[in-house]
């Protein structure tokens, strides 16, 4: 075999060994006989094969579940919370150089700070403010990851989960609030209806031709039923006239 062509395959197979392609979306840290050199950015890149290796960092947001904690929370009631952490990396070479697995360093993090937040507080608040549950978490878990080049963008609390007789108290204080609001708005209802026909009752009774008016109303609707037969006890003279008359 020519030893030219054979140097020249190899100079080939050397050349593409090394070429390696950095997405938009990723940072690529490289290293020289296992020491940090630099960071690569997005585009075609070439590196000494066997000599350099590179590791690829994703620097889009990034999400991880917080696991289930069991939390008793300060009135004594047991509840198991579901969260979820958005984060970016800021600064890939501190994120690999600093800590081993930061996914999973923030997980853990993350399920420490949410049973201490949750935990000292009632039942109700963690219902009632779970956007504020979750800005606790995140100063506390963004306190812990500053040094590691990593921004936590947000923590939400996903779902809590109820032991099932506290679920069956919930709903039947609910259902009772329900019915106390529907008492309250049956009441003021017919309090002012009560107002509106005293106010009427008012105005009829200071023209005595109103309350003819009434009685020919009332007779017209009775009349309207078929086979209706009406009695007057009195006769019409008796009614109030009007002192003008």
């Amino acid at each position: 075999m020519n030893p030219m062509l054979f140097f020249g395959t190899l100079l080939l197979i050397f050349f593409f060994a090394g070429i390696r392609i950095v997405y938009e979306y990723k940072r690529a840290l490289k290293f020289r006989f296992g020491k940090y050199v630099k960071t690569l950015q997005p585009g075609f890149r070439w590196i000494i094969p066997v000599v350099e290796t590179i590791q690829k960092v994703d620097i889009r947001v990034i999400t991880v579940n917080i696991l289930s904690q069991e939390v008793m929370t300060e009135d004594n009631v047991p509840c198991r919370i579901y969260g979820v952490v958005f984060f970016k990396i800021e600064d890939p070479e501190k994120a690999v150089l600093e800590v081993e697995e930061y996914d999973y360093a923030i997980s853990q993090l993350s399920q420490a700070a949410l049973r201490d937040v949750c935990g000292k507080v009632e039942l109700d608040t963690i219902l009632s403010k779970r956007e504020e549950m979750g800005k606790n978490i995140k100063h506390i878990v963004e306190h812990e990851t500053r040094d590691w080049g990593i921004e936590i963008i947000d923590v939400k609390i996903k779902d809590i989960q109820l032991p099932e007789n506290m679920r069956r108290m919930m709903a039947n204080q609910a259902e009772a609030e329900r019915s106390r609001r529907a008492r309250v708005i049956l009441a003021q209802a017919e309090e002012q209806a009560a107002g509106t026909l005293l106010e009427a009752g008012k105005k009829i009774d200071q023209s005595p031709s109103a309350i003819k008016l009434r009685l020919y109303q009332t007779l017209s609707n009775i009349a309207a039923e078929k086979n209706s037969t009406i009695l007057f006890p009195f006769p019409e003279e008796v009614l109030p006239r009007n002192p003008k008359e």
